[in-house]
């Protein structure tokens, strides 16, 4: 008898832990392979994003949190002041419960900001101006509200009507509800606070260039990364 064989015999003595053991293995890989796909997916999904933007620096503090900490919306005047940046905007993200769903993105974007330039509105209108108090849907958060173009939505103690419906090209985009920043910060008691920089640089910018201005935003800004 060799110990292989004493391995087998105690599986077979015992089929129900065997059985068990078994499954609970078969569980636990189809998870992480799920959360890899997940993950995966999510990323291609953001990359994809990032491009549809022509975003080439993302200034934030996300360590300690799902988003990145609230910093000074001053801030942004100092990036766009370092040479070789072309353009910025600013935006403060948050995951919030909404209504029903126990989470979901919402988007405060600077008005006039070029992160408004890709969403394709499909239903509905475009916020007049800054100040209006409206929301727009992805495709995929409409869905998941349950809401129409008119309707209203209920963002922590404030109601805002939906402008329209928009397709961002990618699952983030198309999954969140965005409205001007000035009203989000608002409505979550965050006036004068951003948590996003978005950073356009000079066209014809090298690998090395960009990497040396991450650099130089780093001691710009030591409270972001």
């Amino acid at each position: 008898m060799n110990f292989f064989t004493i391995i087998l015999r105690g599986l077979w003595r015992r089929p129900v832990r065997t059985a068990l053991t078994l499954a609970g293995i078969s569980v636990g890989i189809a998870a992480v392979v799920a959360l890899v796909g997940m993950s995966s997916g999510y990323e291609k999904s953001v990359d994809k994003q990032l491009e549809g933007f022509g975003i080439d620096i993302v200034i934030g503090n996300i360590s300690g949190g799902v988003t990145p900490k609230p910093f000074d919306a001053e801030a942004e005047q100092k990036v766009t002041a370092i040479p070789g940046v072309k353009e910025t905007t600013s935006l403060l993200m948050q995951m919030l419960g909404v209504e029903e769903a126990p989470m979901m993105m919402v988007s405060g974007r600077k008005w006039g900001g070029f992160t408004w330039d890709q969403m394709e509105v499909i239903e509905g209108r475009m916020p007049l101006d800054g100040d209006e108090p409206v929301v727009m849907l992805g495709t995929l958060a409409a869905e998941v509200l349950g809401k129409k173009v008119g309707d209203t939505v209920l963002l922590e103690a404030d109601e805002f009507e939906v402008a329209g419906i928009f397709d961002g090209q990618s699952v983030v985009e198309n999954g969140a509800v965005i409205l001007s920043l000035t009203q989000f910060q608002r409505a979550v008691g965050l006036e004068g606070k951003i948590n996003i920089i978005d950073v356009r640089v000079e066209p014809g910018s090298t690998k090395e260039t960009v990497a040396a201005l991450c650099k130089e935003i780093d001691k710009v800004l030591p409270e972001t990364r």
